[in-house]
């Protein structure tokens, strides 16, 4: 059951006047297949439009933020930041999932979590944002919600190839990860991973899928030796 569409309108400051646009910016393909509404009612439309939107805000912002940075730098940083796992993890920080509206399929089969649904999302409510209030209340989102706090996403998002550079600056042992046990349903698995610089462990992780408890590990690594 998805919960109040008002309690996300205050989570993420902005009221729509068009409440029907926004309640379609959270309607999943798999609950208009199960209620036979038409296609066009489900969100993969907004999606379209919010990922265009996202692309020139998160353009520009990265384009006057780093002006010393050549092209090729601008295209890694913003693909760090607008690819799935991370639009992902800014979507649960306003735990955008428990609004969803899901199929029961979906539902059951843990699509609240999924990264790739999660993701779709909040490009969505972006493109819903932009139809709304227009630009500039669809920056303000992006910028509020996704091009925030960027010195620490970056090191999460790019923790693996971060943690490899560090280990190789100094030398070390090589860096390993290793899976110590995944539990659940194979539909809602939860992995848990340790990062070794030879024997020793720096840092664990748990995610959805190896990868990202790989990166969490990764994560947890780099702020240990950061420390050291």
């Amino acid at each position: 059951m998805s919960r109040d569409l008002k309690e996300l309108e205050e989570k993420i400051g902005y009221e729509f006047h068009n409440k029907q646009l926004f309640r379609q910016s959270m309607i999943h393909s798999s609950y208009a297949n199960e209620h036979r509404l038409d296609k066009l009612e489900c969100n993969e439309r907004l999606e379209f439009l919010g990922d265009a939107v996202l692309e020139v805000v998160s353009s520009d912002f990265l384009f006057h933020r780093f002006r010393q940075s050549p092209e090729g730098d601008l295209t890694k940083t913003r693909a760090s930041m607008v690819c799935e796992p991370a639009l992902a993890y800014c979507a649960g920080e306003i735990q955008l999932g428990e609004y969803l509206l899901l199929g029961k399929g979906e539902e059951a089969t843990g699509g609240r979590g999924r990264n790739s649904i999660v993701s779709d999302a909040m490009e969505a409510l972006i493109g819903a944002i932009y139809l709304d209030g227009g630009f500039a209340n669809a920056k303000e989102f992006i910028l509020r919600f996704i091009m925030n706090d960027m010195e620490h996403k970056q090191l999460f998002y790019d923790s693996k190839t971060i943690l490899q550079e560090m280990v190789q600056s100094q030398g070390e042992e090589p860096l390993v990860y290793e899976l110590l046990g995944e539990k659940g349903p194979d539909h809602n698995k939860t992995f848990e991973v340790r990062a070794l610089i030879g024997t020793e462990e720096i840092g664990r992780g748990t995610g959805r899928t190896k990868k990202a408890a790989e990166a969490m590990a990764a994560y947890k690594g780099i702020l240990k030796l950061k420390e050291m």
